[in-house]
């Protein structure tokens, strides 16, 4: 699964009257959840710290680490109803009380990524951390605030492979009416398993409005926060809902606001393949070792090479890898520009035949996309048992935001668009989001907003982003009234915190400290 994010269209002429109506009651609501203190304790016992020392953490910072809850509504049109509670983290600031500005809350992006584990190894400069509390949480519906697990993913997937090769464009509705019954029981086994008030309620409005609650829990007047990929739509959204409680802002990785999931899946699928051709150059400048002359034939060389997966397949970790496994850990390494010597590595040998080093290469992607190690026992299911969906808060939280077709011809069109635009990669991207055509109403997230009240918003892009396009960047930066957009001209997913030359981090850490914003127009060399 790929992770996206989701909104909808408003009414034309009632938008700005009720989005004001909107915002004054969303402050009332959310005052009923004001004042609360969080209970901090220590996050991990001696065993858990060591464990964390081992992979590579540091002993003093594991051991500060504090967690607690904070309490929200479930629904906040109804705040004497159900409430959840969300799990929330804190790396202590460093320095004296004297250099103490405030909380740093940070999301890693997802949607349904945790952020309980972000802060287990330090991170952000010496700086930063001696004057900011780092804090992180689990948004609702992940993780310790409510997670689930529902549906059958795999069982979508068999259903697409089932196509084989054909056309999208030949596919008729009673063609792809297998496809639509497995996604279709997807959404009614997650409204099964958790309700449709808990997935009405799921979504990215309702993030914000507890990470306003959560700010105040921390005793900030105003947020100081920073954002990756999907944090940078709760970023943007919460400019737009509480410019008033708003510090700084920094959006990492910038997502698309506007439009249905199959038309963001489009554009991821341009995205990948964008940073898929970046890779196909690096790897075809090592000279001959490369299967690649270069980007133009790259997805021939690489059909070739699934293929021969297809044919061999071998087995790693137990698990079967054909060329559609190598294709989704392939996508997900494009994410890490440090990691692309090892692909070429990995292409090469497959291409040369040699068996030996391909199981290596591929045990080690497998262990690196996948996070299994040796310790860790696969789920063991009962005779006639579905595996299912530990990842389904993240097609919850995009089917909740977006206004998406329920029409299954209109994703039948929408994969043979991003199929033409990235054979590899194109048209997964759309199959995954059709669960969505099935889900239950849910309250979406506004669109065509503009923050104009917002203080200052700092935007950083990277050309060469495969899962949040550069041009998502310009056009959020566009987007908000007080945004700046930095540049990073190399590839990746997000830089903040990583910037090996100084150049987008230490005019964004001024910015933290000090609100004042990066000059108009900074853009940044690669540093690969």
């Amino acid at each position: 699964m790929t992770a996206l994010v989701a909104g909808c269209v408003p009414t034309p002429g009632e938008s700005e009257a009720a989005e004001s109506a909107e915002t004054a009651e969303t402050a009332n609501v959310t005052a009923a959840f004001a004042g609360q203190t969080i209970g901090w304790s220590a996050c991990y016992g001696e065993e858990q710290v060591d464990e964390l020392v081992e992979w590579g953490s540091e002993p003093d910072w594991v051991e500060a680490l504090e967690c607690g809850t904070v309490t929200v509504p479930l629904d906040y049109d109804r705040p004497d109803g159900e409430t959840l509670d969300l799990a929330v983290v804190r790396a202590p600031a460093r320095g004296d009380a004297d250099q103490r500005v405030g909380s740093l809350v940070v999301n890693p992006g997802g949607p349904g990524v945790t952020g309980l584990d972000m802060l287990d190894y330090p991170s952000f400069s010496d700086e930063v951390r001696a004057s900011f509390d780092l804090v992180s949480f689990d948004p609702r519906g992940v993780g310790e605030s409510g997670g689930f697990a529902c549906g059958n993913w795999n069982a979508m997937v068999e259903a697409r492979q089932g196509f084989g090769d054909t056309d999208p464009a030949d596919l008729s509705e009673a063609d792809l009416q297998p496809l639509a019954e497995t996604a279709r029981t997807y959404a009614d086994d997650c409204v099964d398993t958790v309700g449709e008030e808990f997935l009405a309620n799921i979504g990215t409005v309702n993030v914000v409005r507890d990470l306003d609650v959560l700010r105040d829990a921390l005793g900030d007047e105003r947020l100081t926060y920073v954002g990756y990929s999907y944090g940078t739509y709760i970023g943007a959204l919460y400019a737009e809902m509480f410019p008033d409680n708003a510090r700084a802002l920094v959006l990492d990785g910038a997502v698309e606001t506007d439009r249905p999931n199959v038309e963001v899946a489009y554009d991821q699928a341009l995205g990948f393949q964008g940073t898929w051709g970046l890779f196909a150059e690096d790897c075809a400048a090592t000279g001959d070792a490369c299967p690649f002359t270069g980007a133009d034939d790259a997805d021939a060389a690489m059909a070739d090479i699934m293929a021969t997966l297809d044919r061999e397949a071998p087995v790693v970790e137990g698990v079967t890898i054909d060329g559609a496994t190598l294709v989704s850990m392939i996508g997900m390494e494009l994410y890490y520009e440090e990691s692309w010597d090892y692909l070429t590595d990995l292409l090469t040998a497959i291409d040369s035949g040699d068996a030996e080093e391909t199981e290596y290469y591929l045990g080690y992607l497998y262990e690196n996309t996948y996070g299994l190690y040796e310790d860790e026992e696969p789920v063991q299911l009962k005779p006639g048992e579905e595996e299912l969906d530990a990842e389904a808060a993240l097609t919850a939280i995009n089917c909740a935001d977006r206004n998406d077709p329920t029409d299954i011809l209109a994703y039948r069109d929408a994969v043979d668009r991003a199929g033409d635009a990235s054979p590899l990669f194109g048209a997964d991207l759309v199959w995954e989001q059709l669960p969505c055509a099935y889900w239950p109403d849910t309250e979406e997230a506004p669109t065509g907003f503009t923050a104009p009240d917002a203080p200052p918003v700092v935007v950083i892009g990277t050309v060469g982003d495969p899962a949040t396009p550069y041009t998502w960047a310009e056009e959020l930066a566009a987007q908000l009234e007080t945004a700046t957009l930095v540049t990073y001209e190399g590839a990746g997913h997000t830089l903040y915190g990583n910037d090996k030359s100084g150049c987008v981090d230490d005019p964004v850490d001024a910015y933290l400290l000090t609100g004042e914003a990066p000059e108009a127009g900074l853009s940044c060399p690669s540093v690969a």
